[in-house]
């Protein structure tokens, strides 16, 4: 995987979901947005990474058993031993989060091993373990029963649907307080530079509103705010 340079990483950690979808959606890219799920830790650092992907399908019940962890090559397991650093682990589990997709032990494990987050669309274990963690991770809700019940581990860094998002192996994921963003991967070092410049944008914008301005003419600006923001700029840089 090529993955993107470290500038462009910092920059994505510097900017907001909100903001990544508004430049997906000026190249054509409505969905983008992983639905449904949320941070178990707001005060986790940013997330960026590589997104390497774990696909679940319906459980079986004579093939999903406790015995199955034995195994080295179980795909969630080797997933949290094989996730190279600076990657994301996103989870395809069809949005079902009756039960969990990983737990604590699993989620430590990768954060020591240098994983830059996990995503799940379904349930995660020991959430409140995990929510202490200094480790971004975002699922659909807290679950304790395990992932046997419902899901069968059954392909690694393949394609996926997350949260009704398309996640291919490369992709870039961005979390923050809010949710989820997936970049697609020859889209990530340009979107990281346009993004930056709108975040600075709007935080001027926010400046002139807390000042009592109006958004007509401001946002979106007229030749007149543009030239302010120039000006506000070059001050601020």
């Amino acid at each position: 995987m090529a993955g993107i340079s470290d500038a462009a990483r910092e920059k994505l950690k510097g900017v907001s979901t909100a903001t990544l979808t508004t430049q997906l959606f000026k190249r054509g890219l409505r969905n983008t947005y992983i639905q449904g799920i949320r941070p178990l830790n707001p005060d986790a650092p940013p997330m960026v990474g590589e997104a390497y992907t774990l696909r679940y399908i319906p459980a079986r019940e004579d093939l999903d058993v406790l015995d199955v962890f034995k195994d080295r090559s179980h795909p969630q397991r080797k997933a949290v031993e094989d996730i190279p650093p600076g990657h994301v682990l996103v989870m395809d589990c069809r949005g079902d989060a009756s039960v969990a997709s990983a737990g604590s032990i699993l989620v430590t494990r990768m954060m020591v091993r240098g994983a830059a987050g996990v995503v799940s669309d379904g349930g995660l274990r020991d959430s409140p373990e995990i929510a202490q963690l200094p480790f971004p991770a975002y699922c659909a809700g807290p679950s304790a029963p395990t992932n046997l019940i419902k899901h069968h581990a059954v392909d690694l860094n393949v394609p996926i649907g997350c949260g009704g998002v398309p996640v291919f192996p490369g992709d870039i994921v961005v979390g923050d307080g809010e949710g989820v963003v997936v970049i697609p991967a020859h889209l990530a070092e340009e979107i990281a530079h346009d993004a930056a410049e709108q975040d600075l944008f709007e935080t001027y914008v926010t400046e002139k509103v807390k000042s009592g301005a109006g958004i007509f003419g401001l946002y979106p600006p007229n030749e007149e705010a543009q030239q302010d923001y120039a000006r506000w700029k070059a001050v601020r840089r």
